[in-house]
């Protein structure tokens, strides 16, 4: 049996897999985000502990044979979160996770040294780690004082799992600090942050065992032999894993919490100006570019807080057959925005309300805000050199069939469904322990899953949507100058 623990930022999730890919089980633990101040966002890497333990407890419960023949395991994580710790691997402060843009005077001012975007490939983003050290440096010297390690989430618990400080290059290839090309830490960019090698874990690739399961974790948790951990993936480069989006090509959107455009690619394809991320894959030798929105189900879940209805509810009283676009234009700014604007003072809006914008209508704005948003990812990933033909849509999102018929439309490409599974974070992460246990060949692991179905662009609305687009794409532009933070 493999493991997967996907380390989310509203819980943990717990797979288990056996030796032919076969879900067996998968349990959670829940998670609550801490927002102190407007643009903040942490956790307490406690809760995540926490969390896996009781994700862990519901394996053993309903699966304790299976759980108990785990040989691998393999983690997954929210991406960019700066976990601080001091010499003794004690907790400085709480994570800033992925989704804080409190540090965004700090990442402007590493991003105007051309050495950022030369080595790393990206721009410096504010809610990449490194502009979070310059700002606890800035705002917090005590605790920056202190610092000896600077872990990822995933990372933070791997040394929990293990005892071993160890990351991996796709999560590490979002912190700022990495040379994504050569796939090493650069000491020239953490020399810019006052930071050092020294304070970096180490690093391996995904596939490569990155630690063994300590024994009293293991004797608590009724697995019997040695478990060993595999390097691991960033939350989306192990879905990527789980999707078999590993090879040249092969595209996937992610309707989660942040919104993801992934595509696969052999080479590393750098064009930072154009806000597309271009990371390491969780694979040796491989990269991937994506277009990153901040808020996609986090959109639909904001609109369900304020309405009173569930996300479900709420989708559901627009039907199944997609309508043209709403007289209403949402933009899905919430926390700020990545791709295409860099941008995290700008916030969200509603545009063209009138007396007959009923609940219905607003829902419908949400999701297509956010098809455009994606569309606005396709685009800037096509001037980065990608092209797409098609995208396997994963995440919470995707079990709105409205939602993918307005992103299938809005991009103009086709939308497949996978077969009835769970081919995500957890799944892919399990993969990855998998490989690291065995020595399996990573691609003939990582295989994409059969297509239940495919959502053609609907070519009776595609005029209408690509109007509704243009007008989007205007008022990004005419809010900024209004945006305050």
């Amino acid at each position: 049996m493999y493991l997967g623990l996907d380390l989310g930022t509203s819980g943990v999730k717990a797979m288990l897999i056996d030796g032919d890919q076969k879900i067996v089980g998968s349990a959670n633990g829940a998670l609550d985000v801490s927002r102190p101040h407007p643009g903040w966002s942490e956790q307490d890497p406690a809760h995540w502990i926490r969390a896996t333990e009781e994700a862990i407890a519901g394996l053993k419960a309903s699966h304790p044979k299976e759980l108990a023949a785990v040989r691998g395991i393999g983690l997954s994580g929210q991406m960019h979160g700066a976990t601080l710790l001091d010499a003794d691997d004690k907790v400085l402060r709480p994570c800033i996770l992925w989704n804080d843009t409190r540090s965004y005077v700090e990442a402007a001012a590493l991003d105007s040294d051309p050495r950022f975007r030369a080595l790393t490939g990206n721009i410096v983003f504010p809610g990449f780690t490194a502009p979070k050290l310059a700002w606890v440096a800035k705002h917090e010297p005590e605790i920056f004082g202190k610092v000896r390690w600077v872990l990822l989430p995933k990372d933070y618990l791997r040394l929990w799992l293990t005892g071993e400080h160890i990351s991996e290059m796709s999560d590490s290839a979002g912190t700022s600090w990495l040379d994504t090309g050569k796939r090493k830490w650069s000491s020239e960019l953490l020399a810019a942050t006052k930071l050092d090698e020294r304070q970096m874990p180490t690093l391996v690739e995904g596939t490569e065992v990155a630690g063994k399961l300590r024994g009293e974790l293991a004797s608590r948790w009724g697995i019997a032999g040695d478990a060993v951990v595999a390097g691991g993936a960033g939350d989306n480069a192990a879905s990527a894993c789980g999707m078999g989006t590993v090879s040249h090509g092969a595209a996937f959107v992610s309707l989660g919490t942040s919104g993801v455009l992934f595509a696969a690619n052999g080479a590393y394809l750098p064009k930072p100006e154009s806000a597309v991320h271009a990371f390491c894959h969780a694979l040796p030798n491989t990269w991937h570019q994506m277009g990153v929105i901040l808020s996609a189900t986090d959109a639909l879940n904001w609109h369900s807080e304020v309405t009173g209805k569930s996300p479900s509810e709420l989708t559901g009283e627009l039907g199944e057959a997609l309508k043209a676009p709403s007289s209403v234009t949402f933009l899905p700014y919430l926390s700020g925005e990545r791709t295409p604007y860099n941008d995290a003072a700008i916030r969200g809006a509603f545009i063209g309300l009138g007396h007959e914008s009923s609940r219905a209508v607003l829902t419908q704005a949400v999701l297509e805000g956010v098809s455009f948003a994606i569309r606005d990812n396709l685009e800037a990933l096509r001037s980065a050199g990608t092209d797409i033909a098609r995208v396997t849509a994963i995440g919470g999102g995707s079990r709105s069939r409205y939602w993918l018929e307005s992103i299938a439309t809005a991009l103009g490409v086709p939308v497949d469904l996978p077969a009835d599974g769970d081919f995500g974070a957890a799944f892919g992460a399990a993969r990855l322990g998998l490989i690291a246990a065995t020595g399996a060949d990573p691609v003939a692991v990582c295989t994409p899953p059969a297509t239940a179905g495919t959502i053609e662009p609907d070519a009776a609305l595609t005029s209408a949507y690509d109007g509704a687009y243009q007008r989007y794409r205007a008022l990004y532009p005419a809010i900024k100058p209004l945006s305050t933070y």
